[in-house]
């Protein structure tokens, strides 16, 4: 279920010049936010949560589960390439599979490792904060790649639902609105690092066994489905 040379091709457009430079900003970013922070109101716990949670786990992760995740696949759709990997005697599920690997290295690289250096700056792990929100970045990176590979294999519009869901859904509704928050992948991780923090550091809207449940069977789902997207796809003169 795994090919390395799908893999291979998939890692060379995702890292490419261009994209690369924009998946630098935003951890980049973080940890400069993290520095000033620091810098002018010291070690704070709760000052950490707030710019972890707030910006690392609702903006960050999920913009870069975007990147990743849609260029994994939809530039090849757009353009027509795909066919010639279509066309090689690759099971179209492992395309899916290798892709959805390579899309989780990606945001996993760009997320939870920015996200635990943001911590250690901030307050240096106290309760346990930048270890738990690493793991949370971890796993939400996982449901993000999945998520967002199967939206670059049904719309050509990929990018744009998923900066929708990203930036609308998960950072405003996922954390104005108390319903939909249960519907978070954001909230689903933060189950996990409510765990892991000291009790009461960080809080979460989801309950952990059901967090735990929400991840794998959105992971699962949507990976399935785009395998299915990606078999109904015709070939040109395929009939």
């Amino acid at each position: 279920m795994y090919n390395p040379t799908v893999a291979r091709l998939t890692y060379r457009a995702l890292l490419g010049r261009r994209r690369a430079a924009i998946l630098f900003i935003l951890p980049a970013l973080l940890i400069v936010i993290a520095a000033a922070v620091r810098a002018f109101s010291g070690a704070d716990d709760q000052v950490a949560t707030d710019v972890l949670g707030g910006f690392a786990m609702a903006t960050m992760v999920p913009l870069i589960g975007v990147i990743a995740g849609t260029g994994a696949i939809g530039p090849e759709i757009d353009d027509g390439s795909i066919v010639y990997l279509l066309a090689k005697p690759v099971k179209r599920p492992t395309i899916i599979i290798t892709k959805l690997f390579v899309a989780v290295g990606v945001t996993m690289a760009f997320s939870a490792i920015p996200t635990f250096i943001a911590g250690m700056i901030l307050n240096g792990n106290g309760q346990q904060i930048a270890v738990a929100y690493t793991v949370a970045a971890l796993v939400a990176s996982i449901a993000y790649a999945a998520i967002f590979l199967l939206l670059g294999t049904i719309t050509r519009h990929a990018v744009v639902a998923g900066l929708v869901y990203a930036l609308v859904w998960e950072t405003v509704f996922g954390n104005l609105v108390a319903g939909a928050r249960t519907l978070s992948v954001q909230q689903w991780s933060l189950s996990l690092a409510e765990k892991i923090a000291t009790p009461g550091a960080i809080s979460s809207d989801v309950g952990l066994p059901l967090g735990i449940v929400l991840l794998a069977g959105v992971t699962a789902a949507a990976t399935w489905y785009a395998g299915q997207k990606l078999r109904t796809l015709k070939l040109a003169g395929e009939e």
